[in-house]
């Protein structure tokens, strides 16, 4: 039987709200068709998919500890988005190139 938080995770999958979260596992499943369908299949509709879900990303991430890892990771970045939480994600900055990160901003910004 799949950890709870397997199960919270293939719930979230299942919604495709976590898009991240999502692309991780799929790019993770692309090599096994069987998984990639499981993935495609899961729906909060039907509780039987999501446990299957949970029960593919449990044997994945045993085979594979850096991809559980990332799958942890990736969903906390989720849990923290839907409860209000600031997610960035920066890519390359060019030499003399300026990163901002704002919250709750009232007001005219002038940078």
């Amino acid at each position: 039987m799949p950890e709870p938080i397997l199960t919270a995770v293939a719930t979230a999958l299942a919604t495709k709200a976590a898009q991240g979260l999502y692309e991780l596992v799929k790019r993770k499943f692309s090599s096994d068709k069987k998984a990639v369908a499981t993935l495609e299949a899961a729906t909060p509709d039907k509780p039987e998919t999501v446990t299957a879900l949970a029960e593919r990303l449990d044997a994945a991430g045993r085979e594979d500890p850096a991809f559980a890892a990332a799958l942890r990771t990736e969903f906390e970045v989720h849990q923290d988005a839907r409860s209000g939480g600031v997610t960035n994600h920066v890519g390359t900055v060019a030499e003399g190139g300026k990163v901002v990160q704002l919250r709750d901003v009232h007001g005219d910004i002038n940078l």
